[in-house]
């Protein structure tokens, strides 16, 4: 894909992508969809093992969905809210390291063509999956990148499983490194609407993600989202980056590329408008009851 069209195409995205937009996520909802349990990489700051109701961090979910369960939820959320315009799948593992995800994204696909699917992942198998991410009709992504350079990632990740090995140390780092950076070459390449993620862990990368905004933004990246460290796991000790340093960060990594300045770092079932987040349990089973009063009158 051109340039030219890419760039075009990506605007009409960012338009109605609450996740994306600043100005769209106050206007329109997203759903993210909670079908992809497993993960290919152990971070260091990353638990996903328990799920608090009033918790909003990656990797909680209050239950694994199906496929076809998926599609219900979508389905009777796009009958109840016309402003639904993202379907995601965010985890609470890695989305591409999960087949229940393209079968997710094939489905709802072939229901709803006019919603934008997104994706969000680690990017170690970003580019052995960027061809299916295409086929099943995902429009835009989102690559975590903490590290410019991998003995920095070696400090983040205990360890990464690629192509069935489990990888630790300089190995895995080095693996990882790559293939997210290859990865999110051929998500732009692919034409796709290209997020990417940087955790800021105070004391370890600070010094890196100035360098990471500028090569995403060099090989063509569309926005960049430094988010705060949530102290846990291995890295509970650390303490949470203050306001002010991220939005120093902000402003030096935004010569480099368009900056994010209203995540919520959602869970892996977030539903609604952004900060604005609705019991997706609730709301499913009011459309139920919905339909089924509609059929009985």
């Amino acid at each position: 894909m051109s340039e030219d069209a890419r760039s075009c195409k990506n605007r009409n995205i960012l338009k109605s992508h609450p996740c994306f937009s600043k100005e769209a996520h106050t206007r329109f909802g997203r759903i993210h969809l909670p079908v992809a349990p497993a993960c290919n990489i152990q971070c260091r700051y990353c638990i996903r093992k328990y799920d608090c109701a009033h918790e909003s961090r990656p990797g909680v979910t209050s239950m694994v969905l199906s496929p076809d369960e998926a599609l219900y939820r979508v389905s009777a959320l796009v009958e109840r809210n016309e402003r639904l315009s993202v379907v995601g799948i965010a985890g609470p593992g890695d989305p591409l390291a999960n087949e229940a995800t393209f079968e997710t994204f094939r489905m709802i696909n072939r229901q709803f063509p006019d919603l934008i699917l997104c994706a969000s992942t680690n990017g170690l198998c970003l580019p052995d999956r960027i061809d299916d991410l295409v086929k099943c009709g995902v429009r835009s992504i989102t690559v975590t990148i903490n590290a410019a350079l991998p003995e920095t990632a070696e400090k983040i990740y205990s360890w990464v499983s690629y192509r069935g090995k489990k990888l630790t140390g300089k190995e895995a780092a080095y693996c990882l490194f790559t293939n997210q950076w290859r990865g999110l070459h051929n998500a732009i390449d692919a034409g796709l609407m290209v997020k990417v993620n940087s955790v800021l862990i105070p004391g370890t990368n600070e010094d890196e993600i100035p360098h990471i905004a500028q090569l995403a933004g060099t090989i063509g990246a569309d926005l960049h989202n430094i988010l705060p460290l949530i102290p846990q796991a291995e890295f509970e000790h650390i303490k949470r980056p203050s306001r002010e340093m991220i939005h120093a960060l902000r402003t030096e990594c935004g010569k480099y590329v368009a900056q994010m300045t209203h995540c919520k770092q959602c869970r892996a079932d977030a539903c609604g408008i952004l900060g604005e987040d609705k019991d997706m349990e609730l709301e499913v089973l009011s459309a139920a009851i919905g339909e089924q009063y509609e059929m009985l009158n």
